[in-house]
């Protein structure tokens, strides 16, 4: 199985995808459990509501320029945990619990959710959420590294995409340590319709 990947790897992790070309089907696994140095990513489950809820769903500050609102109670965060459990019954579906090894309980989520028109043209557009205790110690950049390199080696994505507000430039600069470059502009409106955001838009196509 292939090292895994580093900021520094990278790059070599993206010419070993092009080596083995593009004509290929994907082979969906579904959201197993995955490993990195400080992290566990594993599906979500209901179980998961209070920590959840504590840790990252109802604070404002983490939702401000996400397309969820904060939730308001458990119970609301146990309902989308439902959602997610649902979702895993299609091997298609790639979204994962971050737990830190050192602390046992999820911190945040991370999906790559899968769009496209055809089996071999299929993008994973990336989100993340991760509670602000632990904001700035580079574990979503981890994450979101340990996922791709998943999707790409074992799943054959080659294709990454995703956006985030600019008043919100730490969440570029994981897109970036994962490879993904700016290539524009866009905007993107929340859940309920409210809230619209003005965007920059990363892709990586291998």
């Amino acid at each position: 199985r292939p090292a895994r990947l580093t900021n520094r790897a990278v790059s070599v992790t993206i010419l070993s995808a092009l080596q083995e070309g593009d004509g290929h089907m994907l082979h969906h696994t579904g959201s197993v459990r995955l490993e990195s140095g400080r992290l566990i990513l594993r599906p979500l489950t209901t179980a998961d509501a209070e920590a959840a809820f504590a840790n990252w769903t109802s604070d404002a500050r983490v939702a401000r320029f996400m397309r969820w609102n904060p939730h308001t109670s458990v119970e609301e965060t146990r309902s989308w945990l439902a959602q997610c459990e649902q979702d895993y019954r299609k091997p298609c579906h790639y979204e994962w619990a971050i737990v830190p090894k050192t602390a046992g309980v999820p911190i945040g989520s991370i999906s790559l959710r899968l769009q496209g028109d055809g089996p071999s043209r299929e993008a994973a557009d990336v989100g993340y959420a991760i509670g602000r205790a632990w904001w700035g110690q580079g574990l979503v950049t981890e994450a979101l590294i340990c996922a791709m390199e998943h999707l790409i080696h074992t799943v054959g994505v080659r294709h990454f995409t995703g956006e985030h507000a600019p008043d919100n430039p730490a969440s570029g600069a994981v897109m970036r340590h994962a490879g993904l470059r700016c290539v524009g502009r866009g905007s993107y409106t929340s859940f309920d319709g409210a809230r619209t955001f003005p965007s920059l838009v990363y892709r990586l196509d291998l």
